[in-house]
């Protein structure tokens, strides 16, 4: 564990949209936020799930995809210098004289005034693959994310799976891995085109191997894989010599961490109000999803307005000395100076 500790007025569980532009609200509030997430980039569920997917009910955007929604969102809160930290899950929350104390599951310890929950139905969970044995692997030689892709320099990777994880990590991975093979079972892909044609130019210059079938055993001693056995379309076998894995199966959502945090839970979700989007512990903020009120409409427009009302007391909290005085970007000099417009 780190013995480093990070400061900062607010952490924001969550990098999906509702999430960043909670990074934008409490930036025009000088609320200073470091944001986590279990994921290896942001934008939740929109950049994981279906980030080609159109999306229709975003005001003044009559069509984007979640990729898009994502990359101008970060734009956006460009000029509020949040720090992210991906790959990363929240374990631990416990209270402080001064606010709160968080520490993740990498071992990073963040103390801060607020803490806004914006993870959607919960934390992301890699799905397991059902590989007698796997669990002895998990952590030394079959991987779920990257953390650090110096981790896997010089060794014989093997990524499983036709997502966009797959696909991306695939093409990522590639200059730092002694070797790596994409294992699939159909040559069908379900990730962005552009990523498959790059894989594919790959493949044919031979930078890396691709194969079909599914892997059916694992292989090795002590924690480390050596190989594992793969199942032909045909119904046929061949050994793969390999030093980690990596299976990018899809995930499941779980409350998760939270869920141990003291708040108040109803159904799996946490209950707030309507005035400022607190829970049931002063200070300890939910939107987005993974809230419920009287009413409660699970949109990515809901959790924009949720984002902001949550900004206005969060500054109460941060800056308790400082009288908030409500100005529009529109004709403050002031936020458009934040903004980087004037």
């Amino acid at each position: 564990m780190s013995e480093d500790v990070i400061k900062t007025d607010a952490v924001i569980i969550g990098a999906g949209p509702v999430g960043l532009f909670a990074v934008f609200e409490l930036g025009l509030v000088d609320v200073k936020a470091h944001v986590i997430d279990i994921l290896d980039r942001p934008g939740g569920q929109c950049a994981e799930l279906y980030p080609e997917k159109p999306i229709y009910d975003v005001p003044a955007l009559a069509i984007v995809t979640g990729q898009e929604l994502t990359d101008r969102l970060m734009e956006q809160i460009k000029p509020f210098g949040a720090e992210f930290h991906f790959s990363e899950r929240v374990e631990t929350l416990e209270k402080t004289d001064e606010g709160y104390r968080l520490i993740s599951d990498a071992g990073t310890t963040f103390e801060c005034k607020v803490v806004v929950i914006a993870a959607g139905g919960g934390s992301f969970t890699p799905k397991r693959p059902p590989l007698p044995g796997i669990e002895q692997y998990e952590g030394t030689s079959v991987f779920y994310s990257v953390r650090k892709m110096d981790a896997f320099k010089d060794k014989d990777v093997l990524i499983v799976g036709g997502g966009d994880s797959a696909l991306d990590w695939t093409l990522n991975l590639q200059p730092f891995a002694k070797s790596l093979t994409l294992v699939h079972r159909r040559q069908e892909f379900r990730a962005a085109p552009a990523s498959v044609q790059k894989m594919l130019e790959l493949v044919e210059s031979g930078n890396i191997a691709f194969k079909l079938g599914q892997v059916t055993e694992l292989h090795g001693d002590n924690a480390q894989l050596t190989g594992v056995t793969v199942k032909a379309p045909d119904g046929s076998t061949f050994e793969q010599p390999t030093e980690v894995m990596l299976p990018f199966f899809g995930l499941t959502m779980k409350l998760g961490p939270v869920a141990n945090w003291g708040l108040n839970l109803e159904e799996n979700l946490v209950p707030v109000d309507t005035e400022k989007f607190e829970t049931s512990e002063k200070g300890i903020f939910a939107i987005g999803d993974i809230n419920a009120y009287p009413g409660k409409l699970k949109l990515i427009l809901s959790g924009f307005h949720e984002a902001a009302l949550m900004a206005q007391q969060a500054h109460k909290y941060v800056h308790p000395d400082k009288k908030l005085i409500f100005q529009y970007t529109t004709s403050s000099s002031n936020l458009q100076k934040k903004l980087g417009v004037k």
